[in-house]
């Protein structure tokens, strides 16, 4: 059974809408400043490791929680290159990826959960807005379409349990007209879009403020927990810290007991041109929504404040061995399959061209959201596994590290989704088989009317799973 997807598209079409296109996130195409490398060891009451979004949020609410400590930063490469500054901007209410992931792992305390991951986007637009950050925050919604006759019931389920207001083939065609969608569920309050790299960027200058010290080009290459403080070497200079907080995402973490329970994804994206008046009038995007599809392999799409196109996702790639590396990057044979999606999505635009094109890791585990725990007696705290929906999530995070290392229940360290760590993903070759079976077999269940296969159905009643 074929997909709207499998439609054939001239090859010529899609090769002039590439030619154009950059190499590299259009994203990270704006002014930065630069901050020094650590050349001398020092002494802090907080150490974060990690400069994206996790660690940029646990370093300005520890400056805020606790102004009297001396909290530093480092970063590896530069503030917010790596995700954080080559996602899609979608900063999405929900801190368990998703209601359907939420619900089928906690469903004690979904309700929880939910109402946890509103107040975190709203008390992100909140910090936003009180520290003057320039991040193009925009609290536009979330509209998923069904693009299969199947997927249609899901959204139906969606909008009868709450999940937003479920719109028909006419009405959602109204809203963008793409001669793909089938129906849509629009959710009003539960996202907002922004400028990645900005957010990354202003929150730096907001720590900086704040009495954060933030250090570039200062990689951290071990951590040392015996004594009574803590001790990170780096390649020029040793940092000794009362409390750490690892927050490197997908990159290998200095707690070796880390190392299976996340796996690097890599996730593709396209940028057009800035579009003209008359171009987007086409398509009649007047509401500014961020855009999902409903398949297994999806694709995410929304406008950026110059009417560019910003359109990702579909492959998810994972490459032997857990490595992370850039000549991973730039993989044509995916840039094409994402342009001719494109344009079977929105056909009415075949004279537009893509600018930039770039790729990154995402950092995923089996339960498809972020976990967290405690080492070295408790004196450091790390998160990882985000899987692809952590620019709002990520200060959720951040507040519960700090909780964690403060020693004291709160309402966000009691909840079983903080309590529990998700499976492993095996040693290789069996993580690389397995993933590449899953891969496969969600790819049939795509094709299949959503009918899940028995590997499928084992996963899920195991809990694990594969996603980006």
């Amino acid at each position: 059974m074929e997909t709207v997807f499998d439609a054939p598209v001239d090859p010529a079409l899609v090769e002039r809408s590439l030619a154009p296109s950059t190499f590299g996130s259009m994203w990270l195409d704006i002014p930065r400043p630069d901050y020094p490398a650590l050349i001398a060891s020092l002494t802090c009451d907080l150490l974060v490791v990690g400069g994206g979004y996790t660690g940029l949020w646990t370093a300005l609410h520890a400056a805020e929680r606790y102004p009297d400590r001396r909290v530093v930063l480092i970063e590896a490469n530069r503030i917010g290159w790596a995700a954080s500054g080559r996602n899609g901007g979608f900063v999405d209410a929900s801190i368990t990826h998703g209601a359907e992931n939420g619900k089928s792992r906690w469903a004690a305390e979904f309700d929880t959960l939910e109402q946890l991951g509103l107040e975190n986007l709203d008390g992100m637009q909140s910090d936003i807005e009180r520290l003057g950050l320039d991040t193009e925050w925009q609290r536009t919604g979330m509209l998923s379409v069904a693009t299969e006759p199947h997927q249609v019931e899901w959204l139906r389920d969606g909008a009868a349990s709450g999940e937003g207001q479920f719109l028909d083939t006419q009405r959602v065609r109204a809203e963008v007209d793409s001669p793909t969608y089938l129906a849509g569920l629009f959710s009003a309050d539960t996202c907002a879009i922004v400028h990645p790299a900005k957010l990354a960027t202003e929150l730096a200058r907001a720590c900086t403020e704040a009495g954060v010290q933030i250090y570039e080009s200062t990689n951290a290459t071990a951590l040392n927990g015996g004594g009574g403080r803590l001790r990170v070497d780096t390649a020029t200079a040793a940092i000794t810290a009362g409390q750490v907080v690892l927050a490197t995402n997908v990159y290998p973490s200095l707690l070796r007991r880390n190392r299976l329970r996340v796996v690097p994804v890599y996730d593709y994206v396209l940028a057009t041109e800035p579009l003209t008046d008359l171009q987007l009038a086409r398509i009649g995007w007047r509401g500014r929504q961020g855009i999902g599809d409903c398949a297994n392999q999806f694709h995410y799409y929304r406008l950026t404040m110059d009417n560019r196109i910003v359109w990702g996702g579909y492959d998810a790639i994972y490459h032997f061995g857990r490595k992370v590396d850039p000549a991973y990057e730039d993989r044509p044979a995916t840039y094409r399959r994402l342009a001719e999606h494109f344009f079977i999505t929105f056909p009415a635009l075949d004279d537009v061209r893509f600018s930039h094109r770039w790729a990154g890791p995402i950092d995923t585990n089996t339960r498809f959201c972020a976990h967290w725990g405690l080492a070295c007696e408790d004196r450091v705290a790390y998160v990882n596994g985000f899987t692809g929906l952590g620019v709002g999530a990520a200060r959720f995070a951040a507040d519960v590290c700090l909780d964690l290392l403060g020693g004291k229940p709160t309402p966000r360290t009691e909840l079983q989704m903080v309590r529990e760590r998700p499976l492993p993903f095996p040693p290789e070759p069996f993580a690389s088989i397995g993933i590449q079976a899953t891969r496969w077999s969600l790819d049939r269940a795509d094709h299949s009317a959503g009918r899940r296969n028995l590997l499928l159905r084992t996963l899920d009643a195991l809990g694990l799973g594969f996603d980006s």
